[in-house]
């Protein structure tokens, strides 16, 4: 039996922005999930990401707000300096705690609540950079059940997070970046 998709959690770093590019505008406008993305920023910087994606993507693009109820077939980015969150009822909310791994926002922190909230029906996506935040996190989305998906580490831009993710997950999918917008577009297919 198939596993029903209610999410998507997605965590890049270093080189992520490229990685986003490739799978993000690939989705299609009727897309029928939300999509979680952490990436790493600088936290004294004001993000740009939202106003970036929105041009290239067929879906809605925001910056995630406290308190944001979770819409399908839009993309919710975490802004700089805040761990992003999925609450028990599909809320968001952002938090100012300790950095997790050396990150605000953490990659951890969003696929730990996450699979918390979603189970089964959460997809957490690893893709390139040069720490380990996500391997605990992916560990959560597929001790919950939900399905894991890795960048392939021989093609990301840096390769220390996808191999931690795969060290901690050996069971995951390790796709190049078009196999993942292709799974992430058969998902959405799903009945």
């Amino acid at each position: 039996m198939k596993k029903r998709t209610e999410a998507v959690a997605i965590g890049a770093s270093s080189g992520g922005i490229d990685a986003l590019f490739s799978i993000l505008p690939e989705l299609p406008a009727n897309y029928p999930f939300p999509i979680l993305t952490v990436i790493h920023l600088p936290p004294d910087k004001e993000s740009l990401l939202s106003e970036i994606f929105s041009a290239r993507c067929k879906l809605k693009v925001c910056e995630a707000e406290d308190k944001q109820r979770l819409e399908p077939g839009t993309i919710y980015f975490a802004p700089p300096n805040y761990h992003l969150l999925v609450e028990k009822d599909k809320t968001l909310s952002l938090s100012n705690e300790e950095p997790v791994a050396f990150s605000r926002p953490s990659i951890d922190v969003l696929f730990e609540s996450a699979a918390d909230a979603y189970g089964e029906g959460l997809i957490g996506v690893i893709l390139t950079g040069a720490n380990s935040d996500g391997a605990e996190g992916l560990k959560a989305v597929t001790s919950s059940k939900g399905t894991a998906l890795i960048q392939d580490p021989a093609q990301a831009f840096m390769s220390a997070m996808p191999e931690a993710a795969l060290q901690n997950c050996p069971d995951a999918h390790l796709l190049q970046l078009s196999e993942i917008s292709d799974f992430l577009k058969k998902a959405g297919d799903m009945p």
